[in-house]
């Protein structure tokens, strides 16, 4: 088995390095923040980052959505089955992220920037909620140069799943779509995450352009509720939003699947190859066990992932999905139990269908 998948998940997204702080509101007004957004840093926000360190106690962690969920998806697949490609500075950030992928059986493929830092990511956790602010620094440099040498395109050919986020689409959309056709061409696997609210808003023409390919699409309800906005879907209800997405025009047969996520809400899933939609039930965290929410809905495509790979049924994926981002919550930060991960399906996780 170990060998059937040896680096059959590969994943693109901006490797930073988490800067998190439990803070108040009154830092997220003096910054003009929402309590719960991801956005990219501008300059008004620079000296954020410092007053993080200086002022909130802040902790250094391993972040960036793709790594974060590769790293939770290789932690259920047999050794050696995910790669992490990303741009990093040749700084002591780039080896603390590094270290924590070597932690979990990760590898990393780094394009290095010797002029840039690795890129850091603001952490504001309030309650239960959490604004992040990235200033992609050294990520924001990866190209498609990188990929397109041999030893590089290398993890691409062995590769049967392709993972990117969102905010990938503000690096290297060359990058996606090489991926993409790659993918399409050679009957495999490509999936992406929304990842925020702006990229359907301020990239809709990157995504219109890579949504053909997209074999499994995940967001959240607010991502979903984005995109319709911007890509004229007439519906605030997040079951028809799912179900109008997976509809969307497709360059391959392969039906689309669409996964929405809600937080602690039930979680939806529509097919294009189905009139039914459906919604899983999601056991609310006791707020006393919540550590945050930063890395949940990476934890949750962490194990939908691995388990698809695996070949289990959908269900069975949005339960692992589920059961993971319910351990992540619990952390600080987007971190993993310190144990080894094992799920067990249940045979009971029943959806409720509804036909639109």
């Amino acid at each position: 088995m170990s060998q059937d998948l040896k680096g059959s998940l590969v994943g693109f997204c901006n490797p930073l390095l988490d800067i998190s702080s439990v803070v108040d509101d009154s830092l997220l007004a003096k910054y003009k923040l929402k309590a719960n957004d991801a956005i990219l840093a501008s300059p008004e926000h620079v000296p954020l980052f410092q007053e993080l360190i200086d002022s909130w106690d802040a902790k250094f962690l391993p972040g960036g959505a793709g790594q974060n969920a590769l790293r939770g998806a290789q932690l259920l697949l047999p050794a050696d089955s995910a790669v992490f490609i990303g741009a990093v500075g040749s700084d002591e950030n780039a080896q603390r992220l590094k270290g924590a992928a070597d932690k979990a059986g990760l590898r990393t493929n780094y394009m290095v920037n010797e002029e840039k830092p690795t890129g850091t990511c603001a952490l504001l956790i309030t309650g239960p909620n959490r604004s992040m602010v990235a200033n992609l620094s050294a990520a924001e440099t990866y190209s498609v140069e990188h990929i397109k040498k041999p030893e590089n395109w290398k993890n691409i050919e062995d590769a049967k799943f392709y993972y990117i986020t969102g905010f990938f689409f503000t690096v290297s959309p060359e990058t996606i779509e090489r991926v993409a056709k790659h993918a399409n061409e050679n009957n495999k696997t490509f999936t992406m995450n929304l990842s925020a609210p702006f990229v359907p808003q301020f990239y809709k023409e990157k995504v219109a352009e890579t949504l053909p390919y997209v074999d499994i699409l995940f967001g959240n309800e607010t991502e979903a509720a984005a995109f319709a906005q911007n890509f004229g879907i007439e519906s605030d209800d997040v079951k028809k939003i799912a179900k109008a997405v997976a509809d969307l025009p497709k360059v391959s047969s392969k039906p689309r699947l669409v996964v929405f996520t809600q937080g602690a809400e039930s979680t939806v899933v529509a097919s294009s190859d189905s009139d039914e939609v459906r919604v899983y039930p999601v056991t609310p965290v006791p707020a006393e066990e919540i550590g945050d929410s930063n890395g949940a809905g990476d934890a949750f495509v962490s194990a939908f992932l691995s388990q698809h790979i695996l070949g289990r049924s959908v269900d069975e994926c949005v339960e692992a999905g589920t059961w993971l981002g319910g351990l992540v919550v619990r952390e600080i930060g987007p971190n993993f139990p310190d144990r080894k991960l094992e799920y067990v399906p249940s045979g009971s996780f029943v959806p409720e269908i509804s036909k639109l």
